[in-house]
């Protein structure tokens, strides 16, 4: 391990037999003993010796074990020599976090919490296998894997203003739904417009510190204001493709003779048929996860009316939506030439600059939002992509806190009674499907989210705009 700038530290490629490139990590030195106690740093190295990789191996400050890549880690490829890896972008495809801004301000909406918190908590399902509204079958369910978030407005769920201040728009074109199989079809077909369980939440938060007052006026935002976050992707749908396609590499990597250091990297090159096979079908997971994210909108814009009117539901606006377990071709510098790469975001965040050509036209003089939610006891944060990104991460920075505990862990240590008053001290007030669920996600068991944002803004990644304090969660 070589400490090569500030928060940055390197693991040579000659360090590990096998590694093409070397390992990267962005971190504070706390952050970084973390890493090495769960072994996060081996699965860095594991990951620079998948073939075709470019520049880096790559780890956020949110880093911890995951299942092959690290949580918080970035690879890209080359289109011709590399491969494509479930392992690199998980089992919750387009898990991402989208958030709202209202007209409301903590003073309108606080006296109301108990009734806002119960008006979400039905009309946004959670909890392990929650069902939605939305019954989905052959065609529709077709539809919405082509066409993502364009389906749910075009069926009513959302205004197209919302498609604009979501990443892609909230669709990727190459999906194929025949690539999807039909156990995965029938673990979605009920669960459009649900959250789901584990780190998955919707909260009411309020802005309670500006670091950026003229981009926050960019974004409508202002001290004292409410804005909602949630955090779901493409619930057993993606999960399904994920655990069919591991399966594929398996078979594939043995075909292609690429030597894996760990089963869980399970690739194939990405130009063969098994490669550009999950490729459609992780592109149409990634569709259902906007799909089901502006379905959620819709029925948050339908809470909020039902407590503060259809005028103030109305004004219930989408700040950003950006995803953080996909892969993406993108266009980067890459040894002074700009060419095309297959970037795998595996519990990391796209952060492309201001001018770039993908940031949404409303945003593009200050930059791609950034939505970094915490833990449900402290903070959260919205940043904006700087142009180090593009340097430095494949234009990535972190998506979250990171785990400290595992969630057994976290229950073990937990207790629901102290856990539940230590939260209303503060003024949170909390709706959740299951007990255990809430001592999994119990504060103690994140990084402070504080620190993790602070290292992506001192390296040039993404810088602070806003930070926001939860007032309402609601948990699956």
């Amino acid at each position: 391990m070589v400490k090569v700038g500030e928060y940055i530290y390197e693991i040579p490629a000659d360090a590990h037999a096998g590694m093409n490139v070397p390992g990267r990590i962005y971190a504070s030195e706390a952050i970084l003993k973390k890493a090495q106690e769960d072994k996060a740093l081996e699965q860095v190295v594991n990951v620079a010796t998948l073939p075709g990789i470019l520049k880096y191996s790559l780890a956020m400050p949110d880093i911890h074990w995951g299942y092959g890549f690290p949580i918080g880690g970035v690879a890209a490829f080359d289109l011709q020599e590399g491969v494509i890896t479930p392992g690199g972008i998980g089992f919750d495809i387009n898990c991402g976090v989208r958030m709202l801004r209202t007209p409301l301000t903590i003073n309108d909406v606080v006296p109301h919490m108990d009734k806002l918190l119960d008006a979400l908590f039905r009309e946004v399902p959670s909890g392990v296998g929650s069902e939605g509204f939305i019954k989905l079958r052959g065609r529709d369910l077709d539809s919405v894997l082509s066409t993502g978030a364009h389906w749910s407005v075009k069926n009513g769920y959302g205004l197209p203003e919302d498609l604009a201040h979501t990443e892609s728009s909230g669709f990727m074109s190459g999906a194929n739904p025949d690539k999807v199989s039909q156990k995965a079809k029938e673990r979605g077909s009920d669960q459009l417009g649900t959250l789901g369980s584990g780190n998955h939440f919707l909260e009411i938060q309020v802005v309670d510190e500006l670091f950026d007052e003229q981009s926050a006026k960019k974004m409508g935002l202002s001290l004292g204001q409410v804005t909602v976050m949630f955090h779901t992707g493409s619930r057993g749908l993606g999960h399904q493709v994920a655990t069919d396609y591991i399966e594929v590499m398996l078979r594939a990597s043995k075909k292609y003779g690429i030597k894996l250091v760990d089963k869980q990297l399970a690739a194939a090159p990405f130009n063969t048929p098994e490669g550009q096979d999950y490729w459609a079908a992780m592109q149409a997971a990634a569709n259902f996860a906007w799909a089901n994210r502006q379905v959620i909108t819709h029925y948050i814009r339908k809470a909020f009316e039902t407590v503060f009117g259809k005028a103030v539901a109305e004004n219930l606006v989408v700040v950003y939506d950006v995803a953080h377990n996909i892969a993406k071709i993108e266009e980067h510098i890459v040894n002074g030439n700009k060419r095309k790469v297959l970037v795998h975001r595996k519990g990391a965040t796209r952060a492309f600059p201001a001018g770039h050509p993908e940031v949404p036209e409303s945003y593009r003089d200050i930059g791609q939002p950034v939505i970094i939610p915490g833990d449900m006891g402290r903070t959260s944060f919205l940043l904006l992509g700087l142009e180090g990104s593009m340097a430095e991460s494949w234009g990535s920075t972190c998506h979250g806190a990171g785990r400290l505990l595992s969630r057994k862990e976290a229950v073990r240590r937990g207790n629901y009674g102290n856990l539940m008053a230590a939260l209303a001290e503060k003024g949170i007030k909390v709706k959740s499907a299951e007990r255990e669920t809430l001592l999994e996600e119990a504060p103690d068991a994140y990084k402070d989210v504080a620190e993790v944002v602070l290292v992506v803004e001192r390296v040039g990644l993404s810088k602070r705009v806003a930070k926001l304090r939860p007032l309402g969660v609601v948990k699956g």
